[in-house]
């Protein structure tokens, strides 16, 4: 077995330690990844809350590295190459899903990043907050010249989270799109969809995101707070991004969506009450996506290469984990945190 250093949880607590890992030896086609830079993503705080299952883990599973050992069947990878990671490490790959190049929902259920199930021996999965992992070569993703590796890492589940739908939908040119929910994923979210070509609006409780969504590419912020806006934004939006993390009222959300238009339950994965009557009224579409697959991921690189776009980032060493995932909770971060890892490299008392 292989030994890294990871933050974990211990079971029945929120609180990170400072732990020794094993990860397995390379299989023919594994990598073996240091972890430089690795996202902090709101599901992070579900699963260590308890919401999302239970026991201690290691968290995170949007990162980036750099190769240090391939196993001897990988030809796409070398050691020395910029890799991404995100938050399906392995899949069936024979089912109509993986087929298609949609492992994320994988009939056999994919493998997840951490709290998964390891298809081979049945280990559990530990994320990266940590400073190796090993991953199958099918779910690394080269990263592209021009994409730093901080910013670039909540691409790797903010961004497919937010892109799936975008490209679902169909939006480009003329399209209309609404934001709800100015974080980790709803930045993106604005960011990909006014790059697209659509009229992106931010749907916010307060004006006082009204600068930044107007930096990021929004043409506008409507105040969900004020009845005049809402009642003139009705029917008004192909596709509404509902990157909300808590449970909340989608009545006034489906009613802004236009006649067969979209609203698409991004951030809280969790139970929430529909009233069938705001979908019947303009024939609405209520969906949701869970990250993405290789085919997606890989898209949403190169398209994020092409026109510069990236996360903005708060960077901070691994070891200041606990206070990004306590600003985190309090939405005290503009807009993603990022641990850089190489911390761990040092003794934990240095």
């Amino acid at each position: 077995m292989r030994t890294t250093t990871g933050w974990m949880t211990a079971e029945g607590t929120t609180a990170l330690r400072r732990v020794r890992l094993e990860r397995r030896d390379l299989r023919d086609d594994d990598l073996a990844v240091r972890v430089d830079y690795c996202g902090v993503c709101h599901s992070d705080l579900h699963r260590i809350g308890g919401l999302l299952g239970e026991g201690a883990l290691v968290p995170g599973h949007e990162f980036t590295g750099t190769v240090t050992a391939v196993g001897a069947a990988v030809t796409a990878f070398s050691v020395g190459d910029r890799v991404a990671v995100g938050t399906v490490v392995d899949s069936c790959g024979v089912c109509e899903m993986c087929r298609i190049g949609q492992e994320n929902y994988c009939y056999e259920g994919p493998v997840t990043t951490y709290g998964g199930t390891d298809r081979v021996d049945g280990t559990r999965t530990q994320g990266g907050y940590s400073r190796e992992y090993v991953v199958r070569d099918r779910f690394a993703y080269h990263l592209p010249d021009g994409l730093g590796q901080a910013a670039a890492a909540p691409l790797m589940c903010a961004g497919i989270t937010v892109w799936e739908p975008l490209r679902a939908a169909g939006i480009g040119p003329g399209s209309s799109v609404a934001v709800a929910g100015l974080g980790g994923l709803g930045h993106l979210g604005v960011k990909l969809a006014a790059e697209l070509g659509a009229e992106v609006t931010v749907l916010s409780r307060t004006p006082a995101k009204v600068g930044d969504a107007h930096k990021l590419g929004a043409a506008e912020t409507l105040v969900t707070t004020d009845d005049r806006q809402t009642r003139r934004a009705r029917g008004r939006f192909d596709l509404i991004l509902d990157a909300i993390p808590v449970a909340h009222d989608l009545s006034p959300l489906l009613r802004m969506a236009a006649l067969d238009g979209t609203l698409a339950l991004l951030g809280y994965p969790l139970e929430q009450a529909v009233r069938i009557l705001d979908l019947v009224q303009g024939r609405k579409r209520l969906t949701s996506s869970g990250t993405g697959g290789r085919r997606r991921t890989a898209e949403l690189l190169d398209f994020c290469a092409d026109h510069a776009i990236a996360a903005d980032v708060e960077v901070l060493p691994s070891a200041r984990v606990q206070e990004a995932l306590d600003r985190l909770g309090r939405g005290d971060v503009r807009y993603r945190f990022v641990l850089d890892l190489s911390d761990l490299d040092r003794p934990a008392d240095s």
